[in-house]
């Protein structure tokens, strides 16, 4: 378990190993959620986009072009015009 000290402006210092496990650097940013226990659980939002790649994936589903998302949604968006 690691602790650290609130300052007078409510700052903190995290623990090197904590910025480590969650792979923050300076500039970094983290949101805080207060789940249904009242626990505070802290999520790094440093995350690059490309790591994301195939994570909604399901099999039988085909992959769709750029393109083909950008008519859907211009065809889409003509419907409510």
């Amino acid at each position: 378990m690691f602790s650290t000290i609130v300052t007078d402006a409510g700052q903190i210092i995290l623990p090197e190993e904590i910025r480590q496990h969650l792979k923050l650097v300076s500039g970094s940013r983290v949101e805080f959620v207060i789940d249904e226990n009242g626990q505070v659980k802290i999520f790094p939002l440093n995350v690059a986009v490309e790591t994301l790649s195939g994570i909604l994936h399901r099999p039988g589903m085909q992959r769709v072009s750029l393109e083909d998302m950008e008519a859907a949604i211009s065809e889409g968006a003509n419907d409510w015009a």
